[in-house]
């Protein structure tokens, strides 16, 4: 696995974007210069994010988003896996 996070990532299973692999491993969020824990839905590429709406919910269960526009940096918060054993036989 890469260290570059995907350009678009989704939290819901139901997308196409959805990678659990990618999620476990964690993705840290920068908008427009701080950090955010409330991430639903990400495109780097095209400057958005999508937040939950509050505690509202559509008529199927799933929160209502919002989509912000703006500056979008994504990171991984834990190495690859496999990543750590190549650092300590480089030593």
């Amino acid at each position: 696995m890469s260290d570059t996070p995907p350009d678009h990532l989704s939290t819901n299973p139901r997308s196409p974007h959805f990678d659990m692999d990618v999620l476990q491993r964690g993705i840290g969020i920068r908008f427009k210069g701080r950090e955010r824990k409330d991430v639903e839905e990400y495109c780097i590429s095209e400057g958005w994010i999508r937040v939950a709406a509050g505690k509202t919910r559509d008529r199927h269960g799933n929160p209502l988003t919002i989509k912000l526009n703006g500056e979008v940096e994504a990171w991984f918060e834990k190495p690859a896996e496999g990543a750590e054993d190549k650092a300590a036989d480089a030593e």
